[in-house]
């Protein structure tokens, strides 16, 4: 059913009903100002009669039958259209007139109040007359008096209902068609959808009504979600297939140097000691390789997909002081002096940052010294601008000038490095990450060796505005 048709017989159902009901109200309304008016009548004939009252009272006490006759018809002259009856104190009835109930009432002194006889009501007002022959007065008036404007009230309350039903209803129809008109026009845009665009081709046109726009945008919002999510998996199987292709290109020469090694042990049994713990020796640096391989694809692969709820307000200077600790651990004959300040927040991944730390570490450790001497690295960190400034800085022979835009390439090494060359591509990775800069130089004194200069954006208030880098192909470019 269609929505205007449900709104068209919803108004149907419902004016009706509330007309009766205010109807109801109405009915109720006007009886009690009809009511009010009648004891208003009566208590106004009252104080008319009352007087002449007090002295039909006194004439017949002192027995005067001609004042007694003339205040008879006065009284029931000033009463008009009510009822009047007089009961002397001694119960004697003085005078009895006008409409009344069949039986006489006994009601108490006050009112106006509703009196019930043979199934007539009656407005009935009693007053005790005060003076030297008191007695009783009793005005009344029948409540169906007032029944002919009630009955009017009453059809005119159904006939406006009978006549509101059909009446409301068309016209709920019609505005409710036009009203739903825009959602009827973007039920056809979506359905027209091809989901081949996505987001790019739904447009929402603005229909001046605000459910149907909230709608419009909801579903605009939940294509661009789709959408991402979409590009998130097209890149999750991308990387999946680099990671694949990858791993068995880097991993084709170590596995063959493996398998040689082997058959050169099992081809020769007698092989002197010697040479065995050499070959031995090449398949335990060939197994190393291997694992460190795999491990940087992995990690590699896993910045790719990382998403940003995974970042949170890190203290950048505990992590550097830690991952300087760790890597005393590891190489006891690593001489490293740091400047750290006691507190630096950045918005970062905890683990991608610990990657950054360590391979940049690892790195000097590797390259940071002369042949023969243990490493000498430098870790500085600062504020600088909205920025934290992290230097590491090592003793080694340095890298060429035309070359340090090329070690964060993947795979990149020199002839004599032990890595994988991988190492400085994590740094990359995290940097751009992060939405920072790396730079590889000279030392800031001057002389030999490197400085990798690491600038990530200081931590902001408002964190919910910040987005990750929308392409992440890390594992699959070659630069």
């Amino acid at each position: 059913m269609k929505l205007s048709t449900r709104i068209a017989l919803s108004v149907t159902v419902v004016v009706p009903l509330l007309v009766v009901a205010a109807g109801l109200l109405l009915l109720g309304l006007v009886n009690r100002d009809l009511r009010h008016q009648q004891d208003t009548r009566l208590q106004e004939r009252a104080k008319a009669v009352t007087p002449d009252v007090r002295t039909l009272l006194n004439a017949e006490r002192s027995g005067r039958p001609k004042v007694e006759q003339n205040q008879h018809r006065k009284v029931l002259g000033d009463a008009l259209d009510v009822g009047v009856r007089v009961v002397a104190g001694d119960g004697t009835l003085v005078l009895t007139g006008g409409p009344q109930p069949a039986e006489p009432p006994t009601t108490a002194p006050g009112g106006p109040v509703t009196v019930r006889a043979k199934g007539h009501a009656w407005r009935v007002l009693t007053v005790r007359v005060e003076g030297a022959s008191p007695g009783t007065l009793w005005l009344t008036s029948p409540t169906s008096a007032s029944d002919p404007q009630l009955s009017a009230v009453r059809r005119r309350m159904l006939l406006v209902a009978l006549l509101a039903a059909p009446v409301s209803g068309l016209l709920a129809y019609a505005l409710a068609d036009r009203a739903t008109a825009p959602l009827r026009r973007l039920s056809r845009r979506a359905a027209r959808l091809d989901p081949g665009e996505g987001a790019a081709g739904f447009t929402a046109e603005r229909s001046r009504i605000t459910e149907v726009d909230e709608l419009a945008s909801s579903i605009g919002q939940l294509l661009a979600r789709y959408d991402e999510q979409a590009g998130r998996t097209a890149q999750a199987l991308d990387t999946a297939r680099s990671f694949s292709s990858a791993a068995s290109h880097e991993l084709r020469t170590p596995l063959m140097s493996m398998r040689t090694d082997l058959d050169v042990l099992s081809a020769h049994p007698d092989l002197p000691a010697a040479e065995r713990a050499e070959v031995v020796r090449d398949l335990q640096a060939d197994h190393a390789r291997l694992l460190e391989l795999l491990t940087a694809l992995r990690t590699l692969a896993q910045g790719d997909l990382v998403e940003v709820s995974a970042f949170g307000p890190l203290d950048l200077a505990e992590l550097v002081d830690s991952a300087v600790v760790e890597t005393g651990r590891r190489h006891p004959e690593v001489r490293v002096g740091t400047a750290l300040p006691a507190e630096l927040k950045v918005f970062g991944w905890d683990a991608g940052l610990r990657i950054l730390l360590a391979n940049l570490l690892g790195n000097a450790v590797a390259h940071g010294h002369a042949p023969g001497e243990p490493a000498r690295i430098a870790v500085r960190l600062r504020a600088e601008g909205g920025w934290a400034v992290l230097d590491v800085e090592d003793a080694g022979p340095g890298i060429p000038a035309a070359d340090r835009a090329a070690v964060f390439r993947r795979f990149h090494r020199r002839p004599d490095s032990p890595g994988s060359g991988l190492g400085l591509t994590l740094v990359a990775q995290q940097v751009a990450l992060h939405r920072g800069q790396v730079t590889a130089a000279t030392p800031a004194g001057g002389g030999t060796g490197t400085r990798f200069e690491v600038r990530l954006p200081l931590l902001v208030e408002d964190t919910r505005t910040l987005r990750l880098p929308v392409r992440r192909d890390w594992i699959s470019r070659n630069g």
